[in-house]
This record gives structure tokens, C-alpha cells and sequence, in this order.
């Protein structure tokens, strides 16, 4: 949903003459979007140092593919899809090279939520969230917080439904067990 104090014609304005090779008014598409894509690359790399680095990889992608945007849809809906896609390259990216040096044949070590150091210490959900395995907490995101469909995150992350389904079973478990602590 865009911004209330900026009108769709406004925007419409500033997406075209970004798509002209106008700066500034990327600039300003920018400004006005950073914190939602920052949000949800934090929500999703549960890492703010990764969260920043791609949310510049977003705005990057964006600035090379914003041609294609035919105004189907909201701004802020594209640059959300692009900024999923992003994330999940990475994703698949880190996957790929961790596969390289390490077996994944041991899951044990990714059932632990992470525990606080101090018995009785409340841990908020935030912090829960960061804590769920990279795929739990990738489809946790996309489906209880975004809203996505199995289905969707299926297709989007190149696995079965009914792994999807698993995957969040599993982190909503975990992160019972991480709050009721």
C-alpha cells in the first residue's frame, strides 16, 4: 500500500521519470520505500548487516529493472517481489556454497531455538523469529507475516507444498518453545 500523503498520480509521476533515467526521482522512490524493504530483508535474513546489504541489492535491482514496471500494480508491490527475489537468490546462493563445505546430512543442530543465556529472560518474538533455521524462518515470514499461500512460497523457493507446510509446523513449534521459556 503506498504512502497516504502521496497521491497515485504523484507516484505514477515519480516512476516514470525514474524510468527515464531520472536520479532524483529514484532517489525519492528511494527514500519513501527503504524502511518497508529493509524491514522485510530483516524479517527474512534475520541479520541487520545482511538486511542492509540487501536492501541495497533490492534497490539496486530495481533502478536496472524499473522499465519493466508497466504500473500493473502497485510500486510497492513490484519493488516487493523484487526485493523477495533478491533475497531468495541469496538465499540460494549461500545454500549452494555451504553445500560445498559442509554435509547437511545432521539436522539435530537446527531443531535448537536459540536460547537465552539467562534462565527466565523473556525472549520477544523478534528475537524468536531470528533464532527459527533459515528455511523455517523464511517461510514463518512469507506465509504467517506476508501472507503468502503454500503454494506461492512453494513455487517461489523451489520446494513441495507439503515441505512448505512442514517448514512452518516446525517453526511455529520452535518458536513456542522459544517464547514459553
Amino acid at each position: 500500500m503506498e504512502r497516504d500523503t502521496e497521491s497515485a498520480s504523484t507516484l505514477v509521476q515519480w516512476v516514470e521519470r525514474a524510468q527515464r533515467g531520472e536520479r532524483e526521482a529514484f532517489e525519492h522512490l528511494y527514500r519513501e520505500n527503504v524502511g518497508r524493504v529493509y524491514a522485510l530483508c530483516l524479517r527474512l535474513a534475520a541479520d541487520a548487516m545482511r538486511a542492509q546489504e540487501l536492501t541495497q541489492d533490492a534497490f539496486v535491482r530495481a533502478w536496472t529493472m524499473l522499465g519493466s514496471f508497466r504500473g500493473d500494480s502497485a510500486f510497492s508491490s513490484w519493488l516487493h517481489r523484487v526485493t523477495l527475489n533478491v533475497v531468495f537468490e541469496d538465499m540460494r546462493s549461500q545454500r549452494r556454497r555451504k553445500a560445498r563445505f559442509r554435509s547437511t546430512d545432521d539436522f539435530a543442530e537446527f531443531d535448537r531455538p536459540g536460547a537465552s543465556a539467562i534462565p527466565g529472560l523473556e525472549m520477544d518474538l523478534e528475537k524468536a523469529i531470528a533464532a527459527l533455521p533459515p528455511q523455517a524462518r523464511m517461510i514463518f515470514v512469507l506465509y504467517d507475516v506476508e501472507g503468502f499461500r503454500h503454494e506461492e512460497i512453494a513455487r517461489l523457493m523451489g520446494l513441495s507444498v507439503g515441505t512448505s507446510k512442514a517448514q512452518l509446523h516446525r517453526a511455529r513449534r520452535l518458536l513456542r518453545e522459544a517464547l514459553g521459556k
